[in-house]
């Protein structure tokens, strides 16, 4: 005897059927691919730059510029933190990357779609096949459906893309605080070098006076009779050189301060002179700096995690190498009459199970495997050549400093002693023991040395600018629970 089901009987087990198949199938299911493991570096404990000791309790901060303790610096990198376009482009790419997460995602979830429509149409009654309807060739049809897909993710495929996708979204954000960090260190190296200027030309109209006041006193003794007229215009060169020579640095400046208009977005940016001398040096790095603090540079953070993404990248392309399955399901109503679509007789449904198995593609599978492959040795020798840059930065960066805070004491005991010297031509010549020649070359040599000795203290305070932008921040002398618990003392010029 054959056993008759009712239709919605049916349904529900078929359902059910499906629910169960879907489960299992889930549950079941494996990663491809390999785990990401971060690879081993062979750097050396310390910098080779620093002597050993002891590691400090040295407090790292990210907001380093303002160690300078100048507030025109601090609101100019607010400003160019806030207005620069590369910034509003790492922005972007970040809501790019965000939506790319979002969208990935969605595969590991089934889609349901709402199909609707009506539509009238009219047999032909010559054809010779019998009409639907003989007295009546015009039809109408509605149909209400709701259609799903799900590709149930048995091998991990969309897992290992999720997993891809992840990681270049917080790429994204790593890349962002690289921009910061380096238009940060932009802005402050060149406002420590428009400081630089203006202490520059600050001293050349210092010294300009000064020849100034010796080119007159060279012709009036001329018309005494007591200097010659080669002494006249040696001095008249003199002046006329240093003119030259502040004109340059006036335009130097110009430029510098154009580049700070655009680094900060304020094209109108107009900065009154100061003294380089008024910012502070900042701490010097404790001794035995140890080297993993590399490991908070943005821009080795961002390679790794790139490297993650391409490592994901293998597991989505050997995905493709097994079979897929998929879940179809429709379910809906279909009349002739708008009212009756509702009806249980007016009733439709299908549900299917799809199997995509790879048989022959003439390799290209396995050439997407090889390709994402290659992929990830690619991104893994990148992360090691951040790594190696940001190792050889710290060393640059600490030699210069070392280097500069010793030519810097070096030339102002140099400065010391031409400023003396020049005191002393000057009392000879004004004495009549030595000729004008004698005070010309005390003049150029004190005005070289003093420019020298601005251009050390400039050269050591950029190398803490790199230092801190090598080691991804700054660091405070203080430790961290001091630093909570009380206002950070103000700095004191040196």
């Amino acid at each position: 005897m054959k056993a008759i089901y009712p239709v919605k009987s049916m349904k529900s087990n078929l359902l059910s059927i499906k629910l169960a198949l879907m489960v299992g199938l889930v549950s079941g299911c494996a990663l491809v691919g390999p785990d990401y493991q971060r690879p081993d570096n062979d750097l050396p404990v310390q910098f080779s730059e620093q002597e050993t000791a002891a590691e400090t309790d040295s407090l790292i901060t990210p907001t380093w510029w303002e160690l300078y303790q100048d507030p025109v610096l601090n609101d100019l990198v607010a400003q160019a933190r806030t207005n620069n376009t590369d910034i509003k482009l790492a922005v972007a790419r970040i809501e790019e990357a965000d939506a790319i997460l979002r969208e990935v995602g969605t595969t590991l979830f089934p889609r349901v779609d709402l199909n609707a429509g009506a539509s009238r149409s009219r047999s032909s009654q010559m054809t010779g096949v019998p009409a639907f309807n003989q007295a009546d060739p015009i039809r109408n049809n509605h149909i209400v459906q709701l259609g799903t897909s799900f590709e149930v993710d048995f091998w991990g495929k969309f897992r290992r893309a999720r997993e891809s996708a992840r990681a270049q979204a917080l790429a994204t954000r790593y890349a962002r605080d690289t921009v910061e960090l380096s238009l940060s260190s932009l802005v402050a190296s060149n406002y420590i070098l428009l400081r630089s200027l203006d202490a520059q030309i600050r001293i050349s109209r210092d010294s300009l006076r000064s020849r100034e006041e010796s080119l007159d006193l060279t012709k009036r003794r001329l018309e005494g009779g007591v200097a010659s007229a080669l002494d006249v215009h040696q001095a008249q060169v003199s002046v006329s050189n240093l003119r030259a020579q502040i004109a340059e640095l006036v335009r130097q400046r110009a430029i510098v301060q154009h580049q700070l208009a655009v680094l900060t977005g304020v094209l109108d940016l107009t900065l009154v002179e100061a003294d380089i001398k008024s910012l502070p040096m900042p701490p010097v790095p404790p001794a035995g700096l140890p080297s993993r603090l590399l490991e908070a540079r943005p821009d080795i953070q961002r390679a790794e995690l790139e490297l993650v993404a391409a490592n994901a990248q293998i597991g989505v392309a050997r995905a493709a190498l097994f079979p897929s399955i998929s879940l179809t399901g429709i379910y809906g109503g279909e009349s002739a009459e708008l009212g009756d679509i509702l009806k249980s007789a007016a009733r439709i449904w299908t549900l299917g199970i799809d199997l995509d198995l790879p048989i022959f593609d003439s390799g290209a599978r396995e050439s997407r495997v090889e390709q994402a492959t290659a992929q990830q040795r690619q991104a893994l020798a990148l992360y090691e050549q951040a790594i190696e840059t940001a190792f050889r930065e710290v060393n640059d960066a600490l030699v210069t400093l070392r280097q500069s805070a010793e030519r810097e004491e070096a030339l102002a005991v140099s400065q010391d002693a031409a400023a003396k010297a020049l005191q002393i031509a000057e009392n000879r010549y004004k004495a009549g023991y030595a000729g004008y020649l004698e005070v010309l070359d005390s003049q150029r040599v004190h005005n070289d040395i003093t420019l020298a000795y601005i251009d050390s203290r400039q050269a050591r305070l950029a190398a803490t600018v790199d230092l801190f932008k090598a080691l991804g921040g700054g660091w405070r002398a203080e430790p961290p629970e001091q630093a909570s618990n009380q206002t950070e003392p103000a700095a004191q010029p040196e």
